[in-house]
């Protein structure tokens, strides 16, 4: 079994079940302890935003903003470089602990020993 895990996800409101299971498999991931790298690419860099996340709704699914919460409290979340600069969205903007990074590091990352990435 991998020691770490690498999540990006590209989906939102766009695509609510699939962003939903990112978060969840990630949180999920967290609580077993695990060590979890979240990336917030497309649509899900939104959520990078204070409050953004209370407005994400699906019927049957944990709230967002307790996934994300428990997320940063023990494993990291990154929004995009590129994603970040398309929609406007500076390191001023977003929550408390989460960092902005480019492929570069994605890709070291998602390459390290004991690691497997999962794209939603």
């Amino acid at each position: 079994m991998a020691k770490k895990l690498v999540i990006k996800v590209t989906a939102g409101s766009d695509a609510p079940e699939r962003c939903s299971q990112a978060f969840t498999v990630a949180a999920v991931a967290v609580a077993s302890g695990v060590d979890v790298s979240l990336w917030l690419t497309g649509e899900s860099s939104w959520f990078a935003l204070p409050g953004r996340a209370a407005e994400f709704e699906l019927p049957h699914a944990a709230p967002l903003p307790d996934l994300i919460d428990s997320i940063l409290a023990a494993g990291r979340v990154t929004l995009c470089t590129q994603c970040a600069a398309r929609r406007e969205i500076t390191e001023k903007d977003v929550l408390e602990g989460v960092r902005i990074a480019g492929a570069q590091v994605f890709v070291q990352e998602s390459l390290a020993d004991d690691t497997q990435a999962l794209v939603y």
